[in-house]
Protein backbone atom coordinates (compact mmCIF):
# COMPACT_ATOMS: atom_id res chain seq x y z
CA UNK A 1 0.00 0.00 0.00
CA UNK A 2 1.35 3.17 -0.93
CA UNK A 3 1.99 6.15 1.69
CA UNK A 4 -0.64 8.67 2.39
CA UNK A 5 0.34 12.15 1.10
CA UNK A 6 1.51 14.85 3.55
CA UNK A 7 -0.58 17.37 1.64
CA UNK A 8 -3.73 15.35 2.41
CA UNK A 9 -2.92 14.86 5.61
CA UNK A 10 -2.19 18.50 6.15
CA UNK A 11 -5.12 20.26 4.05
CA UNK A 12 -7.72 17.40 5.63
CA UNK A 13 -6.53 18.06 9.12
CA UNK A 14 -7.08 21.78 8.85
CA UNK A 15 -10.42 21.03 7.41
CA UNK A 16 -11.16 18.21 9.67
CA UNK A 17 -10.43 20.18 12.47
CA UNK A 18 -12.96 23.06 12.04
CA UNK A 19 -15.65 20.44 11.09
CA UNK A 20 -14.81 18.99 14.53
CA UNK A 21 -15.01 21.91 16.69
CA UNK A 22 -18.03 23.66 15.25
CA UNK A 23 -20.38 20.49 15.02
CA UNK A 24 -19.10 19.40 18.68
CA UNK A 25 -18.79 22.85 20.03
CA UNK A 26 -15.66 21.58 21.62
CA UNK A 27 -12.67 23.85 20.09
CA UNK A 28 -10.05 22.11 22.11
CA UNK A 29 -11.44 18.77 20.61
CA UNK A 30 -11.07 21.06 16.81
CA UNK A 31 -7.48 21.53 17.91
CA UNK A 32 -6.59 17.97 18.60
CA UNK A 33 -7.45 17.07 15.48
CA UNK A 34 -5.35 19.63 14.07
CA UNK A 35 -2.71 18.74 16.64
CA UNK A 36 -2.60 14.73 15.26
CA UNK A 37 -2.50 16.21 11.95
CA UNK A 38 0.07 18.59 12.29
CA UNK A 39 2.62 16.33 14.46
CA UNK A 40 1.81 13.79 11.69
CA UNK A 41 3.26 15.56 9.01
CA UNK A 42 5.80 16.88 10.82
CA UNK A 43 7.47 13.92 11.11
CA UNK A 44 6.49 12.42 7.95
CA UNK A 45 8.32 15.80 6.28
CA UNK A 46 11.46 15.66 8.63
CA UNK A 47 11.78 11.89 7.09
CA UNK A 48 11.56 13.08 3.69
CA UNK A 49 12.83 16.72 3.39
CA UNK A 50 14.81 17.25 6.17
CA UNK A 51 14.73 19.78 9.07
CA UNK A 52 14.75 22.93 7.07
CA UNK A 53 11.36 21.83 4.87
CA UNK A 54 9.31 20.54 8.00
CA UNK A 55 10.02 23.27 9.90
CA UNK A 56 9.04 25.85 7.04
CA UNK A 57 5.76 23.55 6.27
CA UNK A 58 5.26 22.77 10.00
CA UNK A 59 5.16 26.86 10.25
CA UNK A 60 3.11 26.83 7.05
CA UNK A 61 0.76 25.00 8.88
CA UNK A 62 0.61 26.69 12.24
CA UNK A 63 0.19 30.37 10.15
CA UNK A 64 -2.55 28.93 8.06
CA UNK A 65 -4.51 27.56 11.49
CA UNK A 66 -3.86 31.17 13.44
CA UNK A 67 -4.46 33.01 10.11
CA UNK A 68 -7.47 31.55 9.04
CA UNK A 69 -9.50 33.44 12.02
CA UNK A 70 -8.78 37.06 11.17
CA UNK A 71 -8.89 35.88 7.46
CA UNK A 72 -12.54 34.39 8.03
CA UNK A 73 -13.79 37.75 9.29
CA UNK A 74 -13.25 38.74 6.03
CA UNK A 75 -14.05 36.39 3.63
CA UNK A 76 -16.03 34.28 5.78
CA UNK A 77 -15.31 30.78 7.82
CA UNK A 78 -15.43 28.25 5.01
CA UNK A 79 -13.59 30.12 2.45
CA UNK A 80 -10.92 30.95 4.47
CA UNK A 81 -10.82 27.46 5.63
CA UNK A 82 -10.27 25.93 2.56
CA UNK A 83 -7.81 28.32 1.62
CA UNK A 84 -5.67 27.74 4.15
CA UNK A 85 -6.23 24.29 4.01
CA UNK A 86 -5.09 24.37 -0.14
CA UNK A 87 -2.03 26.28 0.59
CA UNK A 88 -1.08 23.92 3.31
CA UNK A 89 -2.08 20.71 0.76
CA UNK A 90 -0.29 22.67 -2.03
CA UNK A 91 3.03 23.35 -0.33
CA UNK A 92 3.18 20.01 1.22
CA UNK A 93 2.53 18.65 -2.09
CA UNK A 94 5.65 20.98 -4.09
CA UNK A 95 8.34 20.88 -0.85
CA UNK A 96 8.06 17.03 0.34
CA UNK A 97 5.61 14.98 -1.50
CA UNK A 98 6.38 15.10 -5.06
CA UNK A 99 10.46 14.57 -4.30
CA UNK A 100 9.44 11.26 -1.88
CA UNK A 101 11.34 8.17 -3.35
Amino acid sequence: MAKIPTSTVAGSSLIGGYVVARVTKVRPLGGAVLAVGGLWCARRWWRQSGPVTALLLTALYLAGFGGSHPLAKRIGAWPSVLSVASLSGLASWVFSDRHRR
